[in-house]
């Protein structure tokens, strides 16, 4: 059948390879517009993009800026996840990331317990104030949209999809996030997922009109005096986490997103916790890996596992 002939393309934005897969009826200018739409939310909302509202925030800290919306409404959310997970998740985590070197070409080095005092009172997402459609964050503060942006813009691709009546697709965002759109004719997509690091296959599950979103280490680790660590930032300690891994089956690719990272920095216990308070408000299955490779999952999350667990 046509319905099941597909067509591919991967372009590269946000800083991943970007994978939009069609039905092949669709024309090319479906397709490019789908694209276009990821250009156009990497230009107005990417923290590394100059211009975007987020450059515009950061640039002008200590002074409010006018912003659209979408921006308000990302900022909202960002906010109250970040209280939900008692400030383990923020995006205000700029400063840390420099002082650790992890931005860019930047020589990464363990820093002072001195240096990090001083920093980490500027991680605190409670800060950025929002008044109307004016934002302000403290002088110091810098936001950078990594862990969201390319989600949301998965979210906003999926609505246009639905939009030009696209009922059956699959993006896969640099292999963090993967959005699944599905039909009568072809009701889930299949997704495999390796451990972290390697191409040992970890499980695979089915997703029908949902996301997988995860939060990994895998080969984004740093030496440093001969010792690795990973590029998942702790905003309370300061330090990388230990975890190896977070996978999270959700509606909603930003919110997976954010919720993957705020998981990463909980404990076993502490992630089932946050599991049994998220479901009451959201659709959300998932499982955490610790630093050992030991895997916590919550009752409903539908998996076929390739290791013991």
């Amino acid at each position: 059948m046509d319905e099941f002939l597909y067509k591919v393309q991967t372009r590269f934005l946000f800083h991943s390879s970007i994978r939009i897969k069609i039905p092949a009826i669709c024309s090319e200018e479906q397709m490019d517009s789908l694209f276009g739409l990821l250009e156009s939310v990497d230009k107005r909302y990417n923290s590394y993009q100059a211009g975007s509202f987020f450059d515009r925030i950061n640039k002008n800290a200590g002074s409010f800026v006018t912003v659209d919306d979408e921006t308000v409404r990302i900022l909202r959310q960002a906010k109250k996840l970040s209280g939900f997970f008692d400030g383990r998740y923020a995006i205000t985590v700029m400063p840390l990331v420099r002082l650790w070197g992890f931005y860019k070409d930047d020589v990464k080095r363990v820093p002072s317990e001195d240096e990090l005092a001083q920093v980490l009172p500027l991680v605190n997402d409670g800060m950025i104030d929002i008044d109307g459609n004016r934002v302000r964050i403290a002088e110091g503060q810098e936001i950078v949209t990594g862990s969201f942006i390319k989600a949301y813009a998965v979210d906003r691709l999926v609505e246009k999809m639905r939009e030009m009546k696209i009922t059956d697709a699959i993006v896969n965002a640099g292999g963090s996030t993967m959005a699944a759109v599905n039909n009568a004719a072809h009701p889930s997509w299949q997704v495999g997922v390796d451990v972290p690091g390697t191409d040992d296959p970890l499980f695979v599950t089915d997703i029908a009109n949902g996301v997988y979103s995860t939060s990994a280490q895998g080969d984004s680790f740093v030496e440093i005096g001969g010792k690795r660590y990973g590029h998942i930032l702790n905003p309370q300690t300061g330090y990388p986490s230990s975890n190896k891994m977070v996978g999270v089956v959700t509606e909603s690719a930003m919110l997976g997103d954010m919720v993957s990272t705020g998981l990463f920095n909980e404990s076993a216990a502490g992630f089932l916790e946050k599991m049994q308070l998220l479901q009451k408000d959201f659709s959300i299955e998932g499982f955490l890996m610790d630093e050992a490779g030991n895997i916590t999952r919550s009752a409903g999350f539908g998996a076929d596992w390739e290791v013991p667990v």
